[in-house]
This record gives structure tokens, sequence and C-alpha cells, in this order.
């Protein structure tokens, strides 16, 4: 599912919305969920999971077309942490 396809499940869900409402409210909540992820924060969504922040310290690494080796500096990386009835729904629908 890619954004498009998200808003238009939101204006089919509830058909009060217009698509530029739909479009706003998901607009606002991914916005919401990316400054808060950027300032070092959590997200947490019941029933669904978190999102939260890893580190990865800086390591060195290698070039596959060269063989020469690559500092690469240390990051943080968003990840995400499945709730407990998201990993339920996923397994029953297999």
């Amino acid at each position: 599912m890619i954004r498009s396809d998200l808003i238009a499940r939101l204006a089919e869900l509830h058909p009060q919305l217009l698509a530029n409402d739909a479009e706003s409210a998901v607009k606002a909540i991914l916005d919401a969920l990316s400054s808060t992820l950027s300032k070092g924060g959590r997200v947490e969504i019941r029933g669904f999971g978190s999102f939260e922040l890893n580190y990865r310290p800086p390591r060195q690494g290698r070039n596959p077309k060269t063989g020469g080796h690559v500092k690469v500096p240390a990051k943080y990386v968003p990840h995400f942490k499945p709730g407990k009835e998201l990993r339920e729904r996923v397994i029953e629908g297999k």
C-alpha cells in the first residue's frame, strides 16, 4: 500500500471526508511521526506498533566495486516494532 492508496481507503471508509481532507489527515499524521522521530522521540500506536530510532555506531565498510575500505559514519535509523495485535493479525492472515 502506498500513500495514495491509504488516502483513497480513508476517503472510502469515511464518505463525509473529501479527498483533500483525507489527504490532509494522512499528511498531518506522517508529518507528526517524522517530526517526532527527527527530534529523537518515540511514537507508539497501540495495537499497531512503535517507531523509534536505533543508533548504528561508525564502522569500516567495503566498496563492493573496488574492494577498498570505506568509513561509514555513525547514524540513527528509524526502527519499527510491530505490536501484539498486528503480529497476531498477520499470522492469522497467512
